[in-house]
């Protein structure tokens, strides 16, 4: 069955996190992305993980988000690979980058310098700030970003102080914003037959996610405090509790669940207890509710997990991401997707989403640098010589 962006041409000269997860995501629904790099490759090739993986230029993290493309190399400080590049935007539907603005522009393969040459050409700038903007210049970084957005002034405890999320949470919803973005212009593009330019802002699409803790000052005049692992719902009982063996984070937001919760824990007494009479007294009493991590002890977390879900109490224990990917509901819908390399078979996350038909395969490793300079040359219409003269003069 064919996936929804087969036949789409993608020219992606995105690097290092954001930029290339939002590609990859395009990838797996089918999409012909042509990766571009310099000819030493991309820094997020070697990072420094595993020695062995960095020496082979796949780090995993590299691998993690460059799957399904194509590998171009090209020295984009000469003429003759800028020549290319506009032939080949000529061809594709969508050109995709991650340079500072002004970056493309200075080397003549900016917006507007490629679609003079396509009209119809869509073409996603993904940067810290923006196109336009005092601080358009600088900078963007996932860690940068966590601290200005308001995410860290929310993550961590009051006596710890904040703490950044633990994966790099801006680049990744960055990029999911650029490729729904890139999504939008193609269906619009259907409709009007034009293209356009898509400005992605790492600080604007973090903003964008936060817009349940925006709405909580902007309407309500609620400053946002360190929450530790308190649930955004406020709830007492949403909140990480010590058990058996360590932790369980409780997610016991409404009566009904509140109920059961402190019925299989057998602490029924509660229920008629004027301090929990409901979410407001539990909140003011919260140091005596936690009296339940009494009964929690007597069993490991694991266990509760499985007895408080039963009996309609949501919850889950701490599971470690080598332990979430063998989880029997993510094996029965296949969210890992396996994959036979040179190297052996090897595990990676797919697109998070299902599609009854047509949804995302990972149908290839990430590339090696410069696998298909070639291939893709000859489909410019260069021949073997032309090729190898390319190469000669260190071009690609």
């Amino acid at each position: 069955m064919t996936r929804p962006f087969e036949g789409v041409k993608i020219l992606d000269f995105t690097q290092v996190l954001a930029g290339p997860y939002a590609s990859y995501q395009l990838a797996l629904l089918g999409a012909d992305v042509i990766k571009v790099e310099r000819r030493e490759g991309e820094d997020m090739r070697r990072t420094p993980l595993s020695r062995e993986w960095a020496e082979r230029g796949l780090a995993p993290a590299f691998q993690a988000i460059n799957g399904n493309k194509r590998s171009l190399t090209l020295d984009l400080q000469k003429p003759d690979a800028i020549a290319i590049v506009k032939k080949l935007a000529a061809q594709v539907d969508v050109v995709m980058e991650n340079f500072r603005p002004g970056v493309m522009d200075k080397l003549g393969i900016g917006y507007e310098a490629l679609s003079a040459i396509n009209p119809k050409l869509i073409y996603c700038a993904v940067s810290g700030f923006g196109q336009t903007g005092p601080d358009r210049l600088r900078p963007g970084y996932d860690g940068k970003m966590q601290a200005l957005s308001g995410i860290m002034a929310i993550t961590g405890h009051p006596e710890t102080g904040p703490t950044r999320a633990g994966f790099a949470v801006c680049d990744v919803l960055s990029g999911a914003t650029a490729a729904f973005g890139v999504s939008s212009a193609l269906y619009q593009r259907d409709r009007t037959g034009k293209g356009q330019l898509i400005d992605v802002s790492m600080l604007e699409a973090t903003l964008a996610f936060l817009s349940g803790q925006i709405a909580d000052w902007s309407v309500a005049g609620h400053r946002q405090q360190l929450s530790g692992n308190q649930a955004v719902s406020r709830r007492t009982t949403a909140n990480l509790f010590k058990c058996g063996d360590g932790h369980i984070l409780l997610a016991v937001n409404n009566e009904k669940q509140y109920r059961a919760l402190m019925s299989t824990l057998g602490r029924e007494d509660t229920l008629s207890d004027p301090r929990f009479a409901d979410w407001f007294a539990r909140n003011e009493n919260e140091p005596a509710l936690r009296a339940i991590e009494e009964a929690l002890a007597k069993k490991p977390a694991r266990e509760w997990e499985t007895i408080l879900e039963d009996a309609g109490a949501p919850c889950a224990s701490i599971w470690k991401v080598e332990e979430v990917i063998d989880h029997p509901q993510v094996k029965a819908r296949g969210a890992i997707q396996e994959l036979d390399t040179p190297y052996g078979r090897l595990r990676f996350a797919g697109s998070g989403f299902r599609l009854a038909h047509g949804g995302g395969k990972l149908d290839r490793m990430a590339p090696e640098l410069g696998a298909d300079t070639d291939a893709v040359l000859e489909e410019l219409g260069f021949d073997a010589a032309e090729i190898a003269a390319l190469r000669a003069r260190e071009i690609v």
